[in-house]
């Protein structure tokens, strides 16, 4: 399982390449009818990465692909560490006052235990080298920390019906394009892939699924524990 990593994304056409900063900040944002739909279902990704903190403020939290910044509408804990690339996200978020370190990559952060928790929504589906980044995540959690991660239930049945009657459609009417082929570029990993990744790294893995199960849900949750840090180290070697 881990010898297909990294991965290589599919190249992206010319055509696509022209609307793909606006259609990805408005679909991150909610701002068409069908993203606004999926943003709504979507809470439940955030409510979840959120709930370990309904009796603490100050848990030191690192968000792995932080976008536009739309998970401090749920939670409010300090300090709050952020890892985001693509700077166009954030850079006029309301949000941008309370975020204390921003990086680029996992590999700008010095290597010691002083996270409380760290934190994915909707972001291990696009990671080409995710072992990489999991095992990072081993060094940089304090003792009893966690990792919280939330995805799209990627690969199964139901994910794809919704994102085909949803943005799919959207998308079809009106760039004329597929959304399957912007799909397949930016998701590089599915469900049970990120499963499979978090559970060689951590030895406590606790799955939640919006839906009925792992088979037929739309999104799952992860959370994270008791970290093999010298399967890690043995990785990153």
């Amino acid at each position: 399982m881990i010898s297909k990593y990294p991965k290589t994304r599919t190249i992206l056409p010319d055509d696509y390449k022209k609307i793909y900063n606006d259609h990805y900040y408005k679909n991150r944002e909610g701002q068409t009818s069908a993203s606004f739909l999926s943003k709504m279902m979507e809470s439940w990704l955030h409510k979840k990465v959120a709930k370990d903190l309904s009796n603490s403020t100050d848990r030191y939290t690192l968000e792995i692909g932080a976008g536009t910044l739309n998970q401090l509408q749920y939670e409010n804990t300090k300090p709050y560490d952020i890892i985001e690339p693509f700077t166009a996200l954030y850079k006029n978020s309301k949000y941008l006052s309370q975020i204390d370190n921003i990086y680029n990559d996992i590999d700008d952060i010095e290597v010691s235990p002083k996270y409380d928790r760290i934190t994915s929504i909707a972001t291990f589906e696009h990671i080409t080298d995710l072992p990489k980044v999991v095992a990072k995540t081993c060094q940089l959690l304090k003792t009893g920390g966690t990792l919280r991660v939330s995805i799209p239930n990627e690969g199964t049945i139901l994910w794809k019906l919704g994102w085909k009657l949803t943005t799919g459609l959207e998308f079809r009417l009106k760039y004329k394009l597929k959304y399957e082929t912007l799909l397949k570029h930016e998701h590089v990993n599915n469900a049970d892939e990120i499963e499979d990744v978090l559970n060689y790294f951590y030895s406590n893995v606790k799955c939640s699924c919006f839906g009925l199960n792992r088979r037929f849900a739309f999104y799952r949750f992860y959370e994270c524990s008791e970290p093999k840090i010298s399967v890690a180290e043995d990785y990153l070697k």
